[in-house]
């Protein structure tokens, strides 16, 4: 291949990761904009990018007429608590699949992997009815349960290709220098898995925060509710909207995730590089 055409197959891979960018970005810019914009450029059939005459009435307006604080305070206790839990559940077991490979194990990755494709209806009904059994409907614990289950298939997943990455060298080593089976997981294999359990926390935390359908049907006050349903209550009759206030609202709503990615995306970074300087 000449160097004309490697610069061309590079110029086209840049030109298709930039348009792969903007496709990604234009939805929350223009999220952004609509937030800023006052009712008559909302109502405007010409609308423009650059709001015109920023204002923070739509932001006002938003918390004027739903409890957002008590929603995002709701949703962030039941995001945390099942990013958590599901790691801490996840994580020995992603080690026991990984090292011991067997006929059991393998079956069991492949459940996980099939679990995935089953569709929220076909579960709504038994999760209601277990949960109604322990007394748990309308409770942000019955959420955070039916969370933590949800995410636990795919964070088993991703743990165990992260388990795998570890060279069992190291702790064969630890273990000829006299260390024991659980300070060889404390002090050398759990420090080479930190970017991944950090990683699918993240995930299980975003999946959580983002999450409607069950917090839709499982909680049924208002003071119970978390923020994506709340945030349908910005919608009127026949699919009327308060668009200003709705999109303040969605804006606010995304913040925790982007600022938590922002956040651990370094630290995962670092994390790898230690990973591969002690390995």
């Amino acid at each position: 291949m000449s160097m004309r055409t490697k610069r061309s197959v590079r110029a086209g891979q840049y030109v298709a990761l930039l348009c792969y960018l903007v496709f990604l970005a234009f939805p929350f810019l223009w999220l952004i904009s609509t937030a800023f914009k006052p009712a008559p450029e909302l109502g405007s059939l010409h609308p423009t990018w650059i709001p015109q005459h920023p204002t923070l009435d739509n932001f006002r307006q938003a918390f004027a007429e739903q409890p957002l604080l008590r929603a995002a305070a709701n949703s962030l206790i039941a995001a945390l608590s099942a990013g958590l839990i599901a790691v801490l559940i996840a994580t020995p077991m992603a080690y026991v699949m990984a090292r011991h490979r067997t006929r059991l194990s393998t079956a069991a990755t492949g459940w996980v992997v099939i679990s995935q494709a089953f569709p929220f209806v076909l579960l709504i009904i038994p999760l209601f009815l277990v949960l109604k059994n322990l007394h748990l409907i309308n409770t942000l614990w019955g959420l955070i349960m039916v969370y933590v289950v949800w995410a636990l298939p795919f964070a088993l997943w991703m743990l165990v290709g992260y388990v795998r990455a570890v060279p069992r060298e190291l702790e064969e080593a630890a273990a000829v220098d006299g260390a024991g089976r659980l300070r060889t997981l404390v002090s050398v294999t759990a420090p080479l898995l930190a970017p991944g359990i950090v990683a699918t926390a993240l995930f299980a935390f975003i999946t959580a925060w983002n999450e409607f359908f069950f917090a839709l049907v499982l909680l049924k006050t208002p003071e119970k509710q978390t923020l994506p349903v709340v945030l349908t209550h910005f919608l009127g009759a026949e699919g009327a909207s308060d668009l200003g206030p709705l999109a303040a609202a969605a804006f606010l709503a995304t913040l925790p995730s982007l600022v938590l990615f922002a956040v651990i995306q370094r630290r995962i970074t670092g994390g790898m590089l230690a990973g591969a300087v002690k390995s």
